[in-house]
Parts: C-alpha cells; structure tokens; sequence
C-alpha cells in the first residue's frame, strides 16, 4: 500500500527549518561580506590570488596533509574506542572520502557520517558501533575546538572581541568555562566507568588517556588547517599566527553552526571582521585560495579515491583487500559523484556569473559568431542549475538521474569552451563526466525524476548556490552602471549584459521547476508488502478462479485491501497513472467496491487510474467509474476436460512427446516445498536463457526468477537423461479453475521442440489432476476490428499486429498459441478517456520492462 507516516511530519517540519534558517545566516554572510569589501574591486582579488608564490602553495598543501593526517586519527580513535581494529589503509581512505564530503557539502555529521556509514558498513561495523564512532568524532572536534578557542580567549581576547562585541573579562570568562568543559569531560571519564544510559543508548565515556589522545588530534587538526591558511597569507598582511589561530577557530565554528556548505561566506565575513587591518583584497583572494588548497583539492581526490578503487576492483583478483574496497567503492561512489556534479552544476554557475578574459574572448571572437557565445554563456548556466537538481536524484541512485546528469555534463563542457574558452571549467565537467561513465552501474533505481522528492536540504543547497552566483556577479560587475538597455546589450565584450540575462533565465527555470512541483499532488512512497500481507494474498489467489492472481506474490506491486481482507487490488505507481494489474482479486461480491476503493484513493492523489488486462465481465463497472475501454487483445484458454492426444488434430503433439521421450526425455510437475533444491540448476537455466535471447527479467504483468517467488509455485520440470533442461513454473489455485505458466526456460542442450514437448505435458497433467482449463496466456492487438469505421486504436493496433514484425512477432505468437485449438477470450484496457492515453500505455510498458531504458533494450 501506499501510507504517508504522520510521525514523520515533526521530522520534515525540522528539517525545513532548519535549512531555511541556514539559508538565512547564508544571506546574512553576504551581507556582511558585501559590506566589508565595499571598497574592493572583483579584479584586485584575482590579481592577489595570481600573486601567490609557489612556495607559499606548496607549504600550505604540506599543512593540508597534516590537517587530514589528524582527521584522520579522530577516526582511528573512535575505532578503538569501540574495540574494533580495522586496516590503517582503510582507515585513512574512510576519514579522508568523509571528511572531504562533509566539509564541502555542509552539516558535516550528517553528510559525512552518512558516508561513513557506507563505508563502515561495508567493513562490518553494526549501525550502533557506527553511530558511536560519528558521535565520537564530533565530541572529539569539539574538544579541539573548545580548547583553542578557550586558551585564545583567556589569553588574548582582543581578535575575538571584533567578531564577538563582548568585554574583554566577559570574553575571558567564556574561555574559561570552554577549558572547564574540556577538563570536565576527561575527569569524567575517570571517574565514571559504567556506560552512561540514554534510553535505548549506553555511552561509554572514553577512559582519560583516549581523551588526552582526541585532545592532541584535535588540535593539530586544528593547528595544521589555520597554517594552510596562514602560509597563502603574503608577507604584507603582517598576521601573526596565534592571532589567526584564535580568529580562524572561531570562523570555522560558525560556519560549522550554520550549516551552510563548506561554511561559504560565514567563514569569510568572521575572518573580515576579525582582521580588520589586513587589507581585504589581499585576505579574500588568500581565503579564495584556501578553499581551493582544503575543501576542492581534497573533494577532488577523495572522488579519484574511491573510483580508482572501482576501478582496481573490476581489473584484479588480488584478494581481500580488493574486494573490500571494490564493496566501499560500489556504496560510496554514488554519493560522492552526487556532491561532485553537485559542485560542478555550482561551478558553472559562477563561472556564468564572472568576466571571461579578454585575450580568450579576442580568440573566440575570430572562432565563432557572437550568437554562438550567447546561447553557449546561458546553457552553461542552465546546465549548472540542472546539475544540481538532478545531484540529487544521483544521490538516490536513481537510473534516469544517471543520463539526464551525462547530457547535462556534456552540454556544459561543450558550453565552456563556446561562451570563454574556459578550459578550466571544460576540463572539469570533462573529468565529472569520465568519474560518472565510470560509476555508472551504481546507479540502478527506477523511479521517475518528476515524482522523486526534493528534501529541504537539497533545496537549500540550491538556491544558496543561486544566491552565491547572483551576489558573486553583482560584486564581480560591481564597476558597471547598471542600466534597462543592459539587458539588450549583445558584445563581445558584454559580460555584465550575459550574466544579467543567464541569471534571469536560471531564475525563471528554477522558479518555474518548483511551481511545476508545488503543483505536481503529493505521491506517498509505495510500501510494497511485507511478508504477513504476502501470505495474505496468496491465501485469496489461490482460492481464485484466475490464474494471474499468482502476479502478486511477487512482491513488487503494492497491495490494496478490503474492509473484510478477503480481495486486494495488485498496483505500482508511474508517475501520475496508478496501475492495477487485472480486475480485483476476490469474492465477486467484493470487487466493485474494492475498484473504487482504488479510485478513490488515485484521486485523492491526483493519480490516474488505470487497470490493466481486464476480463469481459467486469467491462460495465469500469464503464460506470467513467473509464474508457480499450482492447489490448485475446487471451488463449485450452479446455481441459476430456483432453487426450488422440485423433488427427493432435498429431503433431504426439509425434514430439514420443521424439522427446526416445531421445531420454520426461517430464514431472514439483510442488512448492520441493523448489528450493533445484533453484541452482534453475538458476543456471534461466541466466543461459536470458542471456541466448538478449533480454533481461521483465515484471509487474510477467514474472521474474526470483528465488523466494519461484519456490512459491508449481514448478514443471522437463530432464534429458536425469539433467533439467528446462523448467516452467505454474500459477494454479487450489479451485482447480485454471492453470496458467508464467516462466518458460530452456537450456541450450535441450532438444528440439522441448517447448511443445512441455506444454503437452502440461496439459496432459492438468487434466488429469482436474483442472478446467489451461490459460496460455495474451496474444497481444490479436481479434481487433478491421472495419474502415472501427475506432482508431483498433486500426493502429491492426496495422502493428501485421506489419510490426521488427519489433514484435505479434501474428507469430497468435499462430503459435492456436495450434492447441484454444478458445480466445478479449482482454482490456480501462483508462482515463481524453489524450492521456499515449502516457499511459508507456507507463505501463516502462513498468514492464523495467524502465523507459529496459523498454527500448528488450
């Protein structure tokens, strides 16, 4: 079924505003930022950053490794804290690819410890040792922290006393009470050795000599990423470093505190506030360059990281160690491509928002028309905006996230080089692209993007990186006049002109994919049953006079019960259309009012409802629910009473059985309870099957091998001298109604003609053990009208039944299912009237093969 869970209300209304209160502090960072550089211009701070020696770089990428080395240890410790001693190699690998990702996507604990999560999992940690591991990392950050900011403050309040307006015996205090804590929590270690209880939590406080140890780590973490920033700080600023430690400690806090990601712009205003004297150019461009040195360079790697491990994992057999990275890799690697295309949509919408250099823009200009650079200048942005929405459909793994991520990539690299010939840029996306090639078969969910949920957090990303771009182009323009013949402008040398019009256009879009949104009506996620509602289903199908009641014990279709629990409806959810799978299974007296149960329920959800494969008897109750009919084709029913092999017409049967049966072939019908020990073989069969024909397991209306699925039926077994060759597995009920088979499987050393061999078997024991009639299931657009005056679909659905034999051998079926001398039985289609009609059929079909991909590759 489909439930929204009240409970969780309290959850999404904490999450909203807590990522609306971060995107506040975000616009008050940049407001506070705007202000303090007033008097700078966007030009002055790239000269300071190309200013840089490479002495200073290369120091800082030194104290960066340092930073990350004690990073590091917080992991090590919290490890050894629980008592599980893991590889040092994964150790570091799992510190560096979390920190790296929670540094720069903000609310670190969240964000990198789901990695962490991931990654530990994969190691063999329970989630309660995780969730004690994260939880120490952060206390040990926070000692760090507290200790800095407590000595700084003690000693020397006065830096503090610019970003804080506190007196100076004030701010003494506070730094007295952070020392207090911090000596607080390694007393209390010693003195209390029993478990603190929370609840359900017990917290072992770490005995003093861990604690000294986080200490240590803490603050050479801390030390080492304030001398990254002090070693790109020139000569002229004159900052000593304790001076920076203390203002550096604190700016990192705040940025921490408000969530925002990487701490941008937070981090920024408390380093302008509280080094007044250096001048501000000179302290932007060297905090430009930090970032680049702390958080990209780090990001970058911890990606290479985990996708070279993928890599090495799919090339080499070299042991455990292999296949413990290629396990890390294939459960962290989609989230990290997520944050990276995340950055690399951001990316390009700063660079839409800042002047391209002139000498590239001179070389353009003798390469390609001037319109050419427009539209290249606003797709650029669009793709960035698109980068970030879909980031997050690929932070679900979702497979339709994947390919339109691909083309948003390739649009923006080739944009690039066409709006600037902004290699950097180009190279960027270039190596996004090649990490998601890479990493493609993570990405392996259906679900649609239009019906994929945007959390709070996400949207908040968004539009801080849409703020960021705005407020960067207005600083960066800030010398340009602004004027309404602006936006008409079309130069070469118009960049104030393109970034006006980009950021309109990435405004509108935006604005208009969330109205889109507002709009779409709430879909609660499918809860597919859990394994009670299962076993309740299968008691009514079995009793059921229908063979394709079996479909629901499959276990990926939702299921909608009555009142009395004795009928359900078998449904999944395509974006708007609701799809049941043939009429409601159940008492007759039940079924309407189960049909509109369901529709009921779609339109309360603003879904269609849409049943598929309906029988002839039930036509006048979907036509009283205002549905509109339409026949999908004939379905095959082999009467059973009295059938035998005798007489002319069922010659042919007996020739192959008689063939099969010299050549060592026989046949024999399993129950249920005996499945489970053939399933190897099984297995074997059906994966050299698919593989022969090329095509991959369907579902919804067709079955799939799947073990627990296949062991819940008959199962028809035909042997080549002992060895299964092949195998169907049967829908029957217990009323001895109707048959049907659902997989037919045949390996290639089974003989010639094994499929008929299997079906006259089939038939030969169902009726002996009484059953009425032998369901072969649908011949699909097969008993349409051909009349000139016959409606249009039954015209289409004729021309394709003759003439689509490229697609569909459609008459070949036909033929092939009427040489058992069926009776035919007309099946339909009950949708919405009007022109939803073409949607619906692919929803059905996309549901089917798998997805819209699985559809067009068979």
């Amino acid at each position: 079924m489909l439930v929204s869970n009240p409970s969780h209300k309290a959850v999404a209304i904490r999450q909203t505003m807590a990522a609306a209160s971060a995107v506040c502090l975000f616009l008050a960072a940049l407001w506070i930022l705007d202000r303090e550089i007033s008097g700078i211009h966007f030009a002055d701070v790239m000269t300071r950053l190309r200013e840089l020696p490479w002495i200073s770089v290369t120091l800082s990428l030194g104290y960066m490794l340092a930073s990350y080395l004690a990073l590091a240890g917080y992991d090590w410790l919290a490890l050894r804290h629980i008592g599980r001693r893991l590889p040092l190699a994964n150790v570091l690998s799992s510190s560096f690819i979390a920190t790296a990702v929670g540094l720069n996507l903000g609310m670190a604990m969240l964000s990198g410890g789901a990695v962490r999560y991931r990654l530990y999992s994969a190691a063999g940690l329970s989630a309660t040792e995780i969730a004690t591991v994260i939880g120490l990392i952060g206390v040990t950050f926070a000692i760090g922290v507290s200790f800095v900011l407590g000595l700084t403050l003690l000693l020397e309040p006065t830096p503090v006393s610019l970003i804080l307006p506190l007196p100076a015996a004030g701010l003494q205090l506070l730094g007295a009470l952070l020392l207090g804590l911090v000596s607080s929590y390694a007393v209390a270690g010693a003195i209390r050795r029993q478990p603190i209880r929370i609840r359900n939590w017990q917290i072992k406080l770490p005995a003093p000599g861990t604690a000294l140890l986080q200490l240590l780590f803490a603050v050479a973490d801390i030390a080492c990423a304030a001398a990254v920033l002090h070693a790109l700080l020139p000569a002229e600023a004159a900052v000593s470093y304790p001076r920076l430690l203390c203002v550096y400690t604190l700016a990192i806090s705040a940025g921490l505190i408000s969530h925002v990601p990487g701490g941008l712009g937070v981090f920024e205003s408390a380093l302008l506030l509280g080094l007044p004297d250096v001048p501000k150019d000179v302290l932007l461009g060297s905090a430009i360059a930090y970032r680049a040195v702390y958080f990209l360079l780090p990001f970058v790697l911890a990606a290479a990281l985990g996708l070279s491990n993928e890599l090495a994992s799919k090339h080499s057999t070299a042991g455990r160690g292999i296949k413990l990275a290629a396990t890390v890799s294939a459960r962290v690697s989609p989230q990290i491509l997520a944050a990276v295309s995340f950055c690399a949509g951001a990316i390009l919408m700063f660079s839409g928002a800042t002047p391209v250099l002139g000498e590239r823009l001179e070389m353009l200009q003798a390469l390609v028309p001037l319109a050419v650079v427009e539209i290249s200048h606003m797709a650029a942005s669009l793709a960035g905006l698109a980068l970030m929405l879909l980031a997050h459909g690929l932070y679900r793994r979702v497979n339709a996230a994947y390919h339109l991520t691909f083309w948003a990539l390739v649009i923006g690299m080739v944009a690039s080089v066409a709006k600037g010939l902004d290699y950097e840029e180009a190279a960027l996306t270039a190596m996004v692209l090649t990490a998601l090639y890479l990493g493609r078969r993570g990405f392996h969910r259906r679900a649609s993007m239009l019906t994929l949920e945007l959390s709070p957090g996400w949207i908040a990303l968004v539009v801080m990186a849409i703020a960021g771009s705005l407020w960067l182009g207005l600083f960066a323009y800030r010398n340009v006049a602004y004027s309404h013949e602006l936006w008409w402008h079309f130069a070469v040398q118009g960049d104030a002109p393109r970034f006006l019009r980009a950021t309109m256009v990435v405004v509108l879009a935006g604005t208009t994919y969330s109205l889109l949104r507002l709009m779409q009506p709430h879909v609660p996620e499918p809860i597919l049953p859990d394994r009670s509602e299962l076993e309740k289903a299968r008691r009514i199908a079995r009793a059921s006079p229908c063979s394709h009641s079996a479909l629901a014990m499959l276990g990926d279709k939702c299921l909608l019960f009555n009142e009395n629990g004795d009928a359900f409806v078998m449904y999944q959810v395509r974006g708007s259309s609701w799809i049941a799978m043939g009429d409601p299974v159940g008492p007759e007296n039940a079924r309407e009012s189960l049909a509109w149960q369901f529709r009921e329920i779609c339109d309360t959800h603003g879904g269609r409802s849409i049943f598929y494969q309906v029988d002839a008897d039930n036509l006048a109750m979907y036509v009283d629910m205002g549905l509109a009919l339409l026949k999908l084709g004939e379905e095959a029913l082999v009467p059973l009473e009295g059938f035998s092999l005798q007489g002319a017409a069922r010659a042919e049967m007996r020739q192959i059985q008689r063939r099969i049966q010299r050549e060592g072939g026989s046949f024999e019908v399993i129950e249920p309870d005996r499945v489970a020990e053939h399933l190897p073989r099984l297995r074997e069969i059906s994966d050299e099957w698919l593989a022969a024909k090329g095509v991959r397991e369907k579902g919804f209306s067709l079955g799939r091998f799947e073990p627990a699925y296949i062991s819940s039926c008959h199962c028809a077994l035909v042997r080549l001298n002992g060895r299964i060759v092949a195998f169907a597995n049967l829908w029957a009920g217990d009323g001895r109604t109707e048959v049907s088979v659902d997989l037919m499987r045949y390996a290639a050393e089974a003989p010639k003609g094994t499929m008929d061999y299997l079906f006259t078997e089939l038939f030969l024991w169902a009726s002996a053990v009484g059953y009425q009639r032998f369901n072969l299931g649908m011949a699909p657009l097969s008993g349409l009208e051909t009349h000139p005056l016959a409606p249009l679909w039954h015209r289409i659905g004729t021309l394709v039944y003759r003439h689509g034999d490229n697609f569909y051998n459609f008459e070949g079926l036909r033929a092939y299912k009427a040489k058992f001398k069926p009776e035919w039985r007309p099946k339909y289609l009950a949708a919405p009237r009007g022109l939803a009609l073409p949607s619906v059929l692919l929803d059905i079909s996309a549901l089917i093969s798998g997805g819209l991909k699985g559809l067009l590759g068979r």
